[in-house]
């Protein structure tokens, strides 16, 4: 029953490098989404729903249901596969990534959805700049903001417009679906996150009705500002589904 963790936009698997440090568990994977970091496949669109079925394919490979996790619209992604696919998921969990058809887009991604604006955008984005905007807006530290956006290329630019034009009205068309999810659900969340406001976190956990709903003291990129929490809340929400490991270690609250 393998762990696999999902970032979202605009990073790569290197989002999780932090989690993955405070994890006792070995059978943990991160993976790039098609144009984030790895090859996008020929005629791939880059839409919300070739990304979700993207992961169905993948996770029908593995043959046995896994751990999900996901941030942003890795949250959204794998919340998305889990309600589809019950059979694929284990458990779930997912933060700051509202599926909601009361969620109104942030406005940089409503830039990215205009097809002029976004294009622009893009056009004039540095490396030294977005750094800078995810140091002042978003409070990630000033080391992995750099990380970060040196994996934002051409394809993962265009990749990224891709897939906001085709979510528009994400919310409004996969809530109804939400319910459908049966995998034991964790929500966690930046609590100051001014893109996703926090009130979503407690609209998602109800909707997939999530056994814990965590709001941590920190803004968007909660995997990034506070991975030893992240980790510790997922091993307590695995281990309640472990009973035929009794040797795996319990995860500590304060590391």
């Amino acid at each position: 029953m393998p762990v696999i963790l999902i970032h979202g936009v605009p990073d790569t698997h290197r989002l999780w490098s932090g989690v993955r440090r405070y994890l006792t568990r070995t059978d943990v994977e991160a993976w790039d989404l098609p144009g984030f970091g790895a090859p996008r496949p020929e005629g791939f669109g880059s839409t919300k729903e070739e990304y979700a079925d993207w992961l169905i394919s993948r996770l029908e490979e593995i043959g046995e249901p896994v751990d999900l996790v996901g941030h942003d619209w890795g949250c959204i992604l794998t919340a998305r596969v889990a309600s589809l696919r019950p059979d694929l998921v284990r458990t779930w969990a997912g933060g700051n990534g509202p599926i909601s058809a009361r969620y109104m887009w942030h406005p940089l991604a409503k830039i990215w959805q205009d097809p002029v604006e976004g294009e622009r955008f893009m056009e004039g984005l540095t490396p030294e700049g977005f750094a800078a905007d995810l140091v002042t807006g978003f409070e990630v530290p000033a080391d992995l903001a750099e990380e970060t956006v040196r994996y934002v290329d051409t394809l993962m630019k265009d990749s990224i417009l891709k897939l906001y034009r085709s979510a528009v009205r994400m919310g409004g068309e996969w809530e109804p679906e939400l319910g459908r999810m049966s995998a034991p659900g964790l929500v966690f969340w930046g609590a100051r996150d001014p893109a996703c406001p926090v009130g979503f976190a407690d609209e998602l956990g109800r909707a997939v009705m999530a056994e814990r709903v965590l709001k941590l003291d920190c803004n968007h990129w909660s995997v990034l500002q506070r991975p030893a929490q992240v980790a510790a809340a997922l091993e307590q929400h695995w281990r309640r589904r472990r009973p035929e490991n009794p040797s795996m270690p319990a995860p500590s609250e304060e590391r």
